[in-house]
């Protein structure tokens, strides 16, 4: 985080975003190899916050087919997983993090994760609840719940999927620079698009982030970094970070989108109004 901070003109980080291993049981209560780092980084200044992304089930990436997430996702709505939520909530709270903002179940519309929605919607709310109760009970927890489909139709349509204003304190959007749609315009018009997600956040009384945001589809694209930076700075953001990562980012391969980088440099710099 400093080697960035350096990179984009000395503006320090205020926000940092982890996520916890989703191969199995023991990865979801939060490690302390991940849990302890972060949480010094976010004690040390009482201006910073903690983002982490923690998945519904365990074998998170294993391809499981939609039978078998509908079994588990109506295993966790009647309480089958509420232990490992409980310790994960106690490690933080125990590590001084207990205000982390939790991206519990992200891109829940889509197909990619083993707590994805789709398979049985009506469960994956119940199952939600739980979890957000769960981790809520912990003595000292303060946690914020982010609910952070991705951008777009998908494989369902993320309001069907939301669990509820009790159960919810931020609804976000993963948004990449890819389908459906190609122009920014595009993005904020398209169905479940940006300005639908605005919306129904104002609606529901929530503010909103864009926990992952960044290049993916079409190569060194500034108008697409212009386009979100202007969307942040004239809405109510809780919070962003923009996913780096080759070949799509703009620090640790700017070179390969070096119009870009140099963007971002200038618009997300020190004096950023995003």
């Amino acid at each position: 985080m400093p080697q960035f901070d350096a990179w984009r003109g000395g503006r320090v980080s205020a926000v940092g975003h982890t996520y916890l291993p989703g191969g199995s049981w023991s990865d979801i209560e939060g490690p302390s190899w991940l849990v302890q780092p972060w949480a010094a980084w976010r004690t040390a200044d009482p201006n910073r916050l903690l983002v982490l992304n923690v998945p519904m089930s365990d074998a998170n990436e294993a391809g499981l087919t939609d039978a078998q997430v509908a079994d588990r996702l109506r295993r966790g709505a009647a309480g089958e997983f509420d232990q490992h939520y409980q310790v994960l909530a106690q490690r933080l709270v125990a590590a001084g993090a207990g205000d982390t903002v939790i991206v519990l179940g992200w891109e829940m519309n889509g197909d990619t994760y083993s707590g994805r929605c789709g398979p049985d919607p009506q469960a994956w709310q119940s199952y939600w609840q739980r979890i957000v109760t769960t981790m809520r009970q912990v003595p000292g927890a303060a946690f914020r719940f982010d609910f952070a489909p991705s951008r777009g139709e998908d494989a369902v349509a993320w309001p069907q999927c939301y669990p509820g204003d009790r159960y919810v304190d931020i609804i976000g959007m993963d948004t990449y620079d890819q389908d459906p749609g190609t122009t920014f315009q595009d993005y904020i018009d398209q169905p479940y698009g940006l300005k639908f997600q605005v919306e129904f956040a104002a609606a529901h009384g929530k503010p909103v982030s864009y926990p992952e945001w960044g290049l993916f589809r079409r190569g060194d694209d500034p108008a697409f970094i212009q386009g979100m930076h202007d969307w942040i700075a004239t809405h109510d953001v809780v919070y962003e970070t923009v996913t780096d990562y080759c070949p799509h980012g703009v620090w640790q391969c700017g070179a390969q989108n070096p119009k870009s980088a140099a963007l971002y440099q200038k618009l997300f710099g020190p004096g950023s109004t995003a």
